[in-house]
């Protein structure tokens, strides 16, 4: 039986992977704040999935979350990022900036290090983490999430040729979602999908080891022209 970690799965993107991983031969530990959400998801399949309380934004119980594992699992097969905060910030609010920063800079650089190095120890392992098409180009009513994902994304290819220079057999993969109706999302709009499509699609990339992958696949047409409008026509739109 392959294990697989994921870190802020008590709700949407990362809650719907794991059930996936689940049903696929997985035991899979999930993290997260709220421990009665997650204590609700292990009792839907006691001996698949198992929990850690945490919070990504204290540096130490990462480094104790990961301790942990290793001390009660053999191996960790796949290790996915799934923790992510951001909201419009129009006068450049400091303590709006922050939580982002914190969650997708910060703690992200934390768990895709330890992560990797544990990957590196052990010989083999895949790393998901989960940037979004806001990597692609900046947005003046949401700069802190944009730049956050795109640094994200950066570190995620820095990390897949890290390990493709390596002997070790690492696989690092960057999801890139558009809209995903979650309780990230601000109302409804054009193709946004539901979480549960979104995560049988990370799944399928996870299984072809992508380097990258859009979600939904129509996106990456959208992320080709995003690379190459004119920023003047793009801040009509952004």
């Amino acid at each position: 039986m392959k294990h697989a970690l994921i870190i802020g799965a008590t709700s949407g993107i990362g809650k719907d992977l794991a059930e996936i991983l689940v049903t696929n031969n997985y035991l899979v530990i999930i993290t997260g704040r709220r421990e009665n959400l997650l204590k609700e998801i292990q009792q839907t399949n006691p001996e698949r999935y198992s929990y850690k309380v945490q919070d990504v934004t204290d540096l130490k119980s990462c480094e104790t979350l990961f301790k942990e594992v290793k001390s009660e699992f053999k191996n960790i097969d796949l290790i996915v990022y799934s923790s992510g905060v951001g909201a419009p910030n129009y006068k450049l609010d400091w303590e709006l900036e922050k939580p982002t920063i914190e969650t997708n800079v910060v703690a992200a650089t934390k768990i895709y290090g330890l992560a990797y190095n544990l990957f590196m120890e052990q010989g083999f392992g895949h790393l998901v983490g989960i940037s979004s098409l806001a990597s692609i180009r900046g947005n003046r009513h949401v700069p802190a999430y944009f730049a956050s994902k795109a640094y994200q994304a950066s570190y995620l290819e820095s990390l897949w040729m890290k390990a493709s220079r390596s002997k070790s057999k690492i696989y690092i993969t960057d999801i890139q979602p558009g809209f995903v109706d979650t309780s990230m999302a601000i109302g409804k709009t054009f193709w946004m999908s539901s979480s549960k499509k979104a995560a049988n699609q990370i799944y399928s990339a996870i299984k072809k080891r992508k380097k990258k992958a859009y979600i939904t696949k129509r996106w990456g047409l959208v992320a080709f022209v995003l690379k190459w409008i004119p920023a003047k026509l793009l801040i009509k739109f952004l």
